[in-house]
Order: C-alpha cells, then structure tokens, then sequence
C-alpha cells in the first residue's frame, strides 16, 4: 500500500477532525442564563438530580448566544446537552434544526403541564411575565392596569418601556380596551398593527426607554420613571432589598423559557433524563420557592404557599386577566413588527 506522506496525511485529516463529534465520555453540561435563575436551578434542579441519579452535572451560564449552538450543532462538535432558550430562539432554532426533535409528550405527563408548556423540540423551564411595575411611594393611587400607564393626567410622570415591538404592541392594544384573548386576532389585521403604534404614539413623549432586564428596577428606585414594564423577577428581586416596588399583575404577559437539546449530542439521553426531573412537581415546586417564576406543573402549583403563590405569574389569581404570548404569532410577524418599530422609534 502507498504510504500517504506526513504532511499530506494532516491536509487530508485536520479537516475531517473539525466536523467529528468528540469520543471521549463527558459529564451532562447544562446550559441556563446564570444569575439568580442558575442559583435556583442549582438548588432546585441540579444538585437533586446529582444525588438521585449519581451523575455529574456541569452548569454553564451564558446570554442566548444560539450562535454558539449552531456553531456546535455545524460542526458537529457539541459540548452542551440541555440549554435553556428564549421562546423566540426555540421558534427559529426548532425552524434551522438546531435542536433534536424529541416527543415530550411521551417522556413527560402531558397531563400534568401548563398551557404552551410543550413544544414539538422544546419543553418548559418556567414561566415569567412582563409585568406593569411602579414605585408605590410614588404613586398613592396604583394603576390597575395599560390604560392607566397611558394616562399621563391622572399619572404624571415618565414611563419605563423595553426598546423593542414586542410586548409594547400588545399593551397598546390593552390599553385601547381590547381584552387580553383578542389581542393577537387584532393584531393579525394591518389595522390592528396600525392601531397599536397610534395608540404608542400617544405614550411616546412620556418614555425612558430602557433594554436589559436590571434597568426597571433601577429606575424605578431612583424616581426616573413613576411606571414601567419590567419582567417580575427582577421586581421581585428588588422587593427582597426592600426596595418600595409593586407589581399589577392584571393584564401582564406570561411566557416561557424553554429547555432542548442541541442536535448531536452525545449525551442525548442523560439530558432527556434531566429535563424529565426539573419538569417533574417537586422540581419545579422547589424551584419557585427560590425565584418568583412559575412552575410548568400544575401539580406543583397547588403544591406552593399562599406567600409563594402571590408572587408567581401563572398562579390562578395572578393569570386570570394574562395574555399569553403567542410564539407563532412572533414567528410569523416579528420580523415585520420590529423593522416597523425601529423606523417608529427614530422619528
């Protein structure tokens, strides 16, 4: 046989080895967006499974970068096994193949998970909400819900809103009078998007903009803002300081973050195993004693306080008047919206 020289060799190899899965035997490596939601679910997730199933689990915490995924999922060298993802990445990544395409509903109770918990390539890790927040030491009176965010006369004062079409859309339509369970039929019609940037048209002079999740609460403390959206955990958070913050949870938007499985991972089943712990009830009922997001499991709901009740989103009380939002809606029309809103913001 003819030997192959050296060099030759290499050239012909090295680049095969880039799109080669890694052979040897690695621990579960579990992906989240860190902070006070990785130190919930290392208490309440990660440490128990350890115990109970005897494996090792790595916690990485990073921004979202799905880039990194698709990156891995290329190449065919995927290190991360469970990744916790936004509801818009798990639309586009599930859409690109990013993400293994399991049947949860034959791992998991399907009876037991909440509304939009189950996805055909994802599951959910919790629910959140974005939420009218205000400073309750600078409002006697407390606004009940949009409408009252959009009247600067009996509310004097700037307003807190995320850059951004999302969310904003659907609180202007809110505080149009149009009841929470019509507001993506609306929204669906030209007439409705038309109807909702008049209606931000109104509020626009009155608003701080802000972009990351730990501003709100900032503004809010400092007086910056009267009012604001702002996620619940980080107004939660800042009720734990003692900071005078108040939520209106009337009219709020819930949705998930969710858990998959990047394409190609070598430890496809372990993490399967993992995410069918963290979505068990006493998982997730643990889980919402550490941070006020709710539990994916109904069974887990009736299993938390009054105490932890009342600061979770998808309690009864707490989602009677919510709006869900609506995954498939922002897949089909995010693109459109948000182009429309960065022409809007900048006039």
């Amino acid at each position: 046989m003819k030997k192959i020289p050296l060099l030759a060799a290499l050239a012909v190899t090295a680049p095969l080895a880039l799109f080669q899965a890694p052979t040897q035997a690695r621990d579960l490596t579990v992906v989240n967006f860190g902070g006070a939601n990785g130190d919930a679910q290392t208490a309440a997730f990660i440490q128990p499974f350890e115990k109970e199933s005897g494996k090792k689990v790595i916690p990485v915490a990073y921004n979202g970068e799905q880039a990194k995924v698709k990156a891995m999922v290329q190449s065919h060298n995927v290190v991360w096994d469970a990744v916790e993802v936004e509801t818009g990445d798990l639309g586009r990544g599930c859409d690109e193949g990013l993400y293994e395409n399991i049947d949860w509903a034959s791992v998991l109770d399907k009876s037991d998970l909440v509304r939009g918990a189950l996805k055909y390539c994802g599951v959910g890790t919790f629910v959140w909400s974005t939420v009218l927040a205000y400073n309750a030491e600078k409002l006697k009176t407390p606004p009940t819900g949009w409408a009252d965010f959009w009247n600067v006369k009996k509310f004097p004062g700037k307003r807190g809103l995320r850059k951004g079409a999302h969310y904003n859309v659907e609180f202007a339509l809110m505080a149009d009078g149009v009841a929470p369970q019509d507001v993506y039929k609306v929204l669906a019609t030209p007439e409705g998007v038309d109807r909702a940037f008049k209606k931000l048209d109104e509020i626009k002079p009155y608003v701080q903009w802000w972009e990351a999740g730990a501003q709100p609460p900032q503004m809010l403390s400092a007086g910056d803002v009267v009012m604001s959206a702002a996620y619940n955990g980080r107004i939660d958070a800042a009720q734990r300081e003692g900071r005078p913050l108040k939520v209106v949870w009337n009219q709020s938007v819930y949705d998930f973050d969710y858990w998959v499985i990047p394409t190609g991972s070598a430890n496809k089943d372990q993490a399967i195993e993992f995410v069918r712990y963290a979505s068990s009830p006493k998982a997730q009922a643990a889980y919402s004693q550490h941070i006020a997001y709710g539990p994916i499991s109904k069974k887990a709901i009736g299993m938390l306080s009054p105490d932890i009740l009342a600061n979770v989103p998808n309690s009864p009380a707490n989602a009677r008047n919510a709006l869900f939002n609506d995954l498939e809606f922002w897949t089909d029309h995010g693109e459109e919206l948000e182009q429309r809103f960065t022409a809007w913001a900048a006039r």
